[in-house]
């Protein structure tokens, strides 16, 4: 691995109900995720550009893929402010389990949510 790469280039979060959670996920960040089955999989694509080099990933469906609270973390993009993010967490079927909070600031501030799969998600955003 080299410093001028991404260390992560792919990540997936375990879903057990494929369509609650896109639609969880596309409430909370205001998007459409575009949603297939691939590989035995059913999946819900996060939105990307596939020219930038930046990082994207998908919600899985799968035998392989357990959702859970524990194990690896993965913290979402919540620009430009993650308060946009946290307010429709709730009425989308999640729980905010750490509100907004300031790390410092060179790094922002970040939340944890719960999401309609039992995952939890960081969130981090610049303000």
């Amino acid at each position: 691995m080299k410093t001028t790469e991404n260390a992560l280039n792919w990540f997936e979060i375990a879903v057990g109900d494929i369509n609650r959670a896109k639609k969880f996920y596309d409430t909370v960040f205001g998007m459409e995720m575009a949603q297939r089955e691939m590989m035995g999989m059913s999946m819900a694509f996060f939105p990307t550009d596939d020219s930038t080099g930046k990082v994207s990933g998908a919600l899985v469906q799968s035998e392989m893929h357990v959702p859970g609270t524990t194990g690896v973390l993965i913290y979402l993009n919540g620009n430009p402010d993650l308060a946009v993010a946290l307010a429709n967490v709730k009425d989308a079927g999640g729980e905010v389990v750490l509100p907004k909070t300031f790390v410092s600031d060179e790094v922002g501030y970040m939340a944890f949510i719960i999401d309609t799969e039992g995952n939890k998600v960081g969130l981090h955003s610049s303000k």
